[in-house]
């Protein structure tokens, strides 16, 4: 039986850091080149929404003379995807509303009225709602 010498501690040595000197090389230069394509990602993600937002805002404008529909068979886009660039545009600014103090509020971060608007009111009135209080009539 032939038997393969053993190598001395110091040849041992040399060989895991040789090994450990091409593994940690190899860390190195994945780990730099995910930084750089993250990077690259990150422009390019925001040009994109970018983009998207200049279309949206297109796309907006365009509602002044043309439905989604019309404009996706114009440009064989689905309306889906318009209607989700339409989306990413800037929202329209909300006119702020005079109170009774003369000063101006702003209306735009309030939610909606839980109240009853005047439709419902007369709603209820018109099919004998239930919910309506009766004033002791038949």
């Amino acid at each position: 039986m032939a038997t393969n010498a053993i190598p001395t501690a110091q040849e041992i040595q040399r060989r895991v850091e040789e090994a450990d000197t091409t593994r940690q090389q190899l860390r190195a230069a994945a780990a730099q080149q995910v930084g750089e394509l993250a990077a690259e990602r990150a422009i390019h993600a925001g040009k994109l929404q970018e983009l998207e937002r200049r279309l949206g805002d297109v796309i907006a404008g365009s509602g002044e003379v043309m439905e989604i529909d019309e404009l996706s068979r114009f440009t064989n886009i689905p309306p889906l995807e318009l209607r989700a660039w339409l989306a990413t545009s800037k929202p329209a600014r909300t006119r702020r509303r005079t109170t009774t103090t003369g000063t101006q509020r702003d209306t735009s971060r309030e939610g909606p009225s839980t109240g009853t608007t005047a439709a419902q009111a007369n709603a209820s009135l018109d099919t004998g709602d239930a919910r309506r209080p009766t004033h002791g009539g038949p």
